[in-house]
């Protein structure tokens, strides 16, 4: 079966893996590098630490695929890999490392430009407020809304109970909606 001309599923190219296929590897990787970068980026907050810990994250990937049971999905299992590297590289290295780009809303085209900065002051203000979250709390809004990964899978990645996430996302959006309240920010969109 050629990889090129009949795409095969996440699950399918795992089991290709575990059996030594590097074809499939460069697959998963390419399908799921900059997912794994962007999570393990926000989570450290050096761009130079995601991209050595996103590569680890794939070769981790090699060694555990003949382990892999299919019971969440490889996207989720990935993340839960980045996540295990990205706090053991913190453990590693004692250095607190400052998040520079502010995840500021892109403008839409018909936005004036009033609406524009006020979207992106928002934005960056909102991006700054989640990174002042404790790190359980930043870590559940991370999956979620910058992940788009749902509760249960949440519970999955970080092997909590899913009652644990709704718990925690419950109070990260209620500091969040505390936090903009009290920087003059109403809790929705300009």
């Amino acid at each position: 079966m050629n990889i090129a001309s009949d795409p095969l599923s996440d699950r399918e190219l795992v089991g290709r893996v575990a059996n030594g296929d590097r074809a499939a590897l460069r697959l998963l990787f390419t399908r799921h590098h900059a997912r794994v970068y962007r999570f393990v980026a926000r989570q450290r907050g050096s761009e130079a630490m995601a991209d050595d810990i996103a590569n680890e994250v794939f070769l981790e990937l090699w060694r555990q695929a003949p382990q892999f049971e299919g019971r969440s999905e490889v996207s989720t299992w990935l993340l839960g890999i980045a996540r295990f590297k990205a706090l053991s590289s913190l453990r590693k290295r004692k250095e607190d490392w400052i998040d520079d780009d502010d995840a500021a809303a892109v403008p839409d085209d018909s936005d004036t430009p009033e609406v524009a900065t006020m979207k992106q002051d928002k934005g960056a203000a909102l991006r700054r407020f989640v990174d002042a979250l404790a790190e359980e709390h930043r870590t559940v809004v991370d999956l979620a809304y910058y992940h788009g990964k749902s509760v249960t899978e949440i519970g999955e990645i970080l092997d909590i109970p899913v009652a644990t996430v709704k718990t925690r996302m419950f109070y990260a959006r209620k500091k969040l909606g505390e936090a903009l309240k009290a920087a003059g920010y109403d809790r929705g969109w300009p």
